[in-house]
């Protein structure tokens, strides 16, 4: 549910970190169900089917984790080529053994990388996903205008994202849950120091309509966002120009 994008942080194991996210890779799974109450595999189905038509022939999901929305993208999509990008090595060595047992690590490809200084050829791809990876880059218009990069001219960028909630009859029950909670689930797995930045980083991320206009500065057209589940999480969907 969370991602893992950062650049120099890693070797210090700093919040949101590579190394931060190696140390709960094997669980990491199982607890962003429980933590979500099952909302974040709706929310990645939901970003997977705005990838509209004609069909992206190739895909790049950043902050791939454990390689669940490159997955997901691979068997919706049976002709697509995808690339799944992320610093930690433990979150990548679950995804290729989750894309060996699904039968796809013949079209899905997991590569080691910073989402702010992208290793691919300028337009190089159909479209561009990232789930629960912005709020942890420390330089996001940098990361932005790397996603506009590489995307192909009319290609799709889509971003989706944890925030804050706001103006609901249900936002405080939601806050109360990320900042009472979470933080006592992952002490009791060992990992209350990440599930107690998990909270904080969700309430430093600027709220939708900011983020949506740095999408907009770094060069897409058409920005837009949905809020999900009762503003718990944002879907962006911005697409290049042709």
């Amino acid at each position: 549910m969370w991602g893992a994008m950062q650049s120099d942080r890693t070797a210090r194991g700093a919040d949101g970190s590579g190394s931060m996210f190696d140390r709960i890779a094997v669980r990491y799974d199982l607890m962003n169900r429980v933590l979500s109450l099952g909302s974040d595999v709706r929310w990645r189905h939901r970003m997977v089917a705005a990838l509209g038509s004609p069909a992206p022939r190739s895909v790049l999901d950043l902050a791939t984790g454990t390689g669940d929305v490159a997955c997901l993208v691979a068997r919706r999509l049976a002709r697509a080529e995808v690339v799944g990008l992320d610093p930690s090595e433990g979150m990548l060595a679950v995804a290729r053994q989750k894309a060996r047992v699904r039968g796809l690590g013949d079209r899905v490809h997991f590569v080691g990388g910073d989402a702010e200084a992208l290793p691919f050829e300028s337009a190089s791809f159909d479209a561009v996903t990232m789930a629960f990876g912005i709020r942890n880059v420390p330089d996001r218009r940098r990361a932005v205008g790397e996603m506009r990069r590489v995307l192909r001219p009319r290609g799709r960028a889509l971003v989706l994202e944890l925030c804050e909630p706001q103006g609901h009859l249900l936002s405080p029950l939601v806050r109360l849950w990320n900042r009472q909670v979470m933080p006592r689930l992952g002490a009791l797995v060992g990992a209350a120091d990440a599930y107690a930045y998990l909270d904080r980083s969700i309430r430093a991320f600027p709220p939708a309509a900011v983020f949506a206009a740095t999408l907009r500065d770094a060069g897409f057209a058409a920005v837009r966002f949905e809020r999900l589940s009762f503003g718990a999480a944002a879907l962006f969907v911005a697409d290049a120009p042709a």
